[in-house]
C-alpha cells in the first residue's frame, strides 16, 4: 500500500442510504393519511319522502348495437323481435321510460335504424343517443 492512500480525500458523497430513508418515510406518510381517511365518522343526514319517491322512477333501459350487429338489453344479448316484447313488457309496467340508444362507430347504420323502428313502433319518445365527446380522450 501507498502511503498516500491513506490521506486520500472523499469527494463523492453516497446517497443511497439516504434515498432509501426518504423512500421509508414517504412509505410510512402514504399509509397513514390513508388510514386516517378510512376512520372519519359522519353524522348523515336525513332525508325526506320526497328523496324516496326518486327512487320509484323507472330505470333507464341501455340498449347497445355492437359493431357485429348483436344487440344488447342490459347487457343482455336480444334479437330485434325479443327486444320488442321485453321494451313492450316494460312499457305495460312503466309508460314513460328513458331509453339509451348506444351504436359502436363500425355499426352498420341499418342495425341502428332498425332498434329506432322498434321504438318507435312501441311509441317510446324518451330516446337518447350516446356520442362521445370531442374533448374527451
Amino acid at each position: 500500500m501507498n502511503a498516500g492512500d491513506d490521506n486520500k480525500s472523499y469527494d463523492d458523497i453516497n446517497v443511497t442510504p439516504m434515498v432509501d430513508l426518504y423512500l421509508v418515510l414517504l412509505l410510512i406518510f402514504i399509509i397513514m393519511t390513508t388510514a386516517g381517511v378510512q376512520g372519519v365518522k359522519v353524522n348523515l343526514p336525513k332525508a325526506g319522502a320526497a328523496a324516496a319517491a326518486d327512487l320509484s322512477k323507472p330505470k333507464t333501459k341501455a340498449i347497445t348495437v355492437a359493431d357485429d350487429g348483436k344487440i344488447l338489453l342490459d347487457t343482455a344479448p336480444v334479437t330485434l323481435a325479443e327486444l320488442e316484447t321485453r321494451l313492450s313488457q316494460a312499457k305495460s309496467q312503466t309508460p314513460e321510460f328513458p331509453v339509451i340508444v348506444r351504436g359502436d362507430r363500425a355499426t352498420q347504420y341499418q342495425s341502428i335504424i332498425d332498434v329506432l323502428d322498434v321504438l318507435a313502433r312501441l311509441d317510446i319518445t324518451q330516446i337518447g343517443l350516446v356520442t362521445k365527446s370531442l374533448n374527451k380522450p
